[in-house]
Parts: structure tokens; sequence; C-alpha cells
């Protein structure tokens, strides 16, 4: 087996450093193409970015090993992830390829794989890029050389395909909604999805420059946009990260909705309407336990998963389930994509709003959630810090200190060097005080 490469979500690096260097993204491009060329003169592979500065040169390092492997490319510019996603199924390409590092700052950058379906490159895939990658040094040139062609319709194909998933042109009539773009991969498709649905359309930060891509703004950092929707009057608000898998929600009072909370709203609309398949959802560790009270009060039944959609995705599949998700907003309606999609989550939002004919504060209104502290702590170098006498110590004082209603999560990210570390209970003070010892004690095992 070869040197690690992928992480939860593909592979992600600071730019300039291995594996996001210009010579070994081209090695990528080429073992990918000599992977895929088995048993095909040209596997046809889809290319998109988001809009980092370094964008447009790792997708000229990509291409140039692609092209060079023997592979036909068909580059789209600046798009979601997911819309790479949608078009490599409906173009019946053998791969789609996204250069983003989501919801990372600008300095980040990474490579997202998704197979013929559109779903998420699988680990044993992943496995064979890597070992191929670690057992040759150079790769073979293809007979012909196929240049890269732009496919110009890639943005109009994604935007017919939102509109059909709810094919109601008047699904935001009279509506006033706010987008907060992210300055990345979002910032023309969404103002023109939601203005062609009937919506009086408001954005901010979707003027990228390639620096500000989640900077200050986003999902991660939706404050901005519930400042904006309590200025404009608006009925509701719809912040999105860097490469558009992901979507946070600000009511018409200024309130943030959590992906928890909107992954709760479109399960209890589906129960309602006896339309949630196999009466189930699935959620990972970090959903908060409000929601699973929430669920539990109404008898639905529930997947808890790992972190990640990969995990989210695998257990919807298994268990033969159309809704799942993260509290983060990367939320799964596998009866209308293949993969996460905020726009697409959005625009199913909104449908549930328009059928119960309420306020998006109201519809939430009984989904309580308990109060949440997540802190990161900065890794320069891995270690098990559970495996800390004293961090573990620490850890069972904490549990038994929160109580039943309470509970504790200390993991490596997997997207960034990291340890997030959450606390959960009903109690606020309780919460920040634990999670804040919690942190103390982590950085300490950490320096």
């Amino acid at each position: 087996m070869g040197e690690r490469l992928f992480g939860t979500d593909g592979i992600r690096a600071k730019v300039g450093t291995y594996p996001l260097t210009e010579e070994m993204v081209t090695r990528i491009g080429q073992a990918v193409a000599y992977l895929w060329r088995k048993g095909k003169d040209a596997p046809l592979i889809i290319v998109g970015r988001d809009t980092r500065l370094s964008g447009p040169i790792l997708e000229q390092a990509l291409l140039h090993g692609l092209v060079v492997g023997g592979a036909r490319v068909f580059t789209c510019g600046v798009l979601p992830t997911p819309a790479v996603a949608y078009l490599t199924r409906a173009l019946k390409a053998d791969l789609g390829i996204i250069i983003s590092a989501s919801h990372n700052p600008w300095v980040d950058n990474g490579l997202k794989f998704f197979d013929g379906e559109g779903f998420k490159l699988s680990e044993e895939k992943e496995g064979e890029i890597e070992e191929l990658l670690a057992l040759r040094s150079s790769f073979p040139s293809a007979a012909q050389s196929i240049p890269p062609s732009f496919f110009t319709a890639g943005e109009s194909r994604y935007i017919q395909f939102l509109r059909r998933a709810f094919s109601e042109e008047t699904l935001l009539k009279d509506r006033t909604i706010v987008l907060d773009c992210a300055n990345g991969a979002t910032y023309r498709v969404a103002p023109k999805v939601f203005t062609l649905t009937g919506g009086r359309v408001i954005t901010v930060s979707a003027e990228p420059d390639g620096k500000n891509i989640n900077e200050n703004c986003g999902s991660q950092y939706p404050e901005k946009l519930a400042a904006k929707v309590l200025a404009e009057k608006a009925d509701v608000g719809f912040a999105f990260d860097g490469d558009g898998d992901r979507v946070i929600a600000v009511d018409e009072k200024g309130c943030i909705l959590t992906g928890d909370q909107i992954l709760a709203a479109l399960v209890a609309f589906r129960h309602k309407e006896g339309k949630l398949k196999n009466n189930l959802v699935v959620r990972t560790v970090m959903s908060n336990m409000g929601i699973t009270q929430f669920l539990r009060e109404r008898g639905i039944n529930y997947i808890t998963t790992d972190v990640g959609d990969r995990a989210v995705l695998k257990a919807m599949l298994t268990y033969d389930a159309e809704l799942g998700g993260e509290d983060s907003g990367h939320i799964i309606l596998l009866d209308r994509h293949t993969t996460g999609d905020g726009l697409l989550t959005a625009l199913a939002l909104m449908f549930v709003l328009k059928k119960e004919k309420k306020p998006l504060s109201e519809l939430v209104q009984g989904i309580k959630i308990f109060p949440q502290r997540l802190i990161n702590v900065e890794v320069t170098k891995p270690k098990d810090v559970l495996s800390v006498p004293q961090v573990a110590r620490t850890v069972k004082e904490v549990e038994t200190e929160l109580g039943t209603l309470g509970r504790v999560l200390i993991r490596p990210s997997g997207t960034q060097p990291l340890y997030r570390i959450m606390v959960e209970s009903p109690d606020p003070e309780l919460t920040e005080r634990c999670a804040e010892r919690l942190a103390a004690v982590v950085r300490e095992a950490l320096s």
C-alpha cells in the first residue's frame, strides 16, 4: 500500500506543500488517466474548480497529467462541487474531479473525485490511486493526446437540474431571499437559480478575488448573513460554503439555523406527508442531542454514523434511506442527487415553507437545540490525544459533571490539521466551561 494521500473528503493540503504541488498534481492526473484508461481508448473526465487563486494553476497541472495520460477532458471552469457530480453522471463520464478545499481558507486547495454514477470515489479506488503513485515513478504517455475541451453548457445544465428538482416556477414568488455565496463556487449559479424560481434575490459575498473565499462569510460565518436578512426584512437567508455542498439557513427573525435543524425540518415534513422512506434518517455523531429527542418524540428512526458525508452516504445506501446529513449543513437528498448540495437543500427547504404556509421561524419552532460548544485546536504533529492520561482523565471528569444529558466528543479533523472538541448539554454556562477546560488540556497535550 502506498502513502496515504486521501483524507475524509479527497486530497487536501496547503498549496505548494505535498501533495498539492504542481508536479504531484500532474502525477495524480497521469495515474488517474492510466487507471481509467484500462479497457477504454480515452476515458471521459469532467473537471471543475472553485474560486481560489491557486485553482487555475492546479487545473493546468491536472489537465496536463490527464491529457498526456490519454484521457478526454471536459473542463467547466468555476462550478459548485455538486454540479460536477451531476454533470459526471448526466454526461455519462467515467470520472469527475473538482479542484477545491471546500470550507478551508484560500491558501488550501484539494481534489475531490466522483465516479461515473456521481458518487464520491470509493476508498478502494482511492487506495488504487495511492498504490499506483507509490509503485511507479513515471507513466507511459498515450499514443495520441486529445486537447481538453471547455464544456460551455455546464452551468446551464446544472441550473436546469436544480429547477427540475422542484418544478414549480413560482416556488419563491413574493419571497425575499438573501444569499451568502462565500465568495466561492456558487457566486454566479445561486443568484440565477433563485431568481429564475421567482424570488427577489439579494446577494452578499459574491465578489471572489481568489483570496476571500470563506473569509468571514459563508456557512462557517453566517452572522453577516443574519444581519443582512434583518436589514432587508427578508423571508430567509442561505449561506453556502466555498464549493457549494453545504448550506446554513437564517430565518426571518435573524436566527441562525444549523444543518441539524434544516435536516430535521425536511425529515418532519416528509414524515407528516407519509413520504419519509423507511421512516429513517441518517445523521452523524456530531448531531445535536436535541435532534435525537425531536426524532424520538415523533417515532422517526435514525442511524448514527462517523463524521463525513462518505459515512452518511454509505449508511443511506446500506439502510435504504433518502435523507441524511451533518450539522455542518452537508445534507444529502438521495432521491434527488448523489451528493450533498447546498443549493438543492435550500430549494427543498423553500418547498417545505411554501407547502406549510409558515415562516421559517415557525417551521423549526419545535426543533430544540441543546447548547453546543465546538473548539478547534491546531495540530502541528499527529498525536492520539485521547491516549494521553491527563486528557483521558479530564474527559471522564467532564462527562461525570455533564451527567446523562450531556456529552463530549474529541476527534481529529479529516480535512484540516485540527482537533475538534465538542461539548453539549442543556446548560449553556456548563457547556462553555467544560469545553474550555478540555481545550486547554488538549492544547497542553499537543504542545
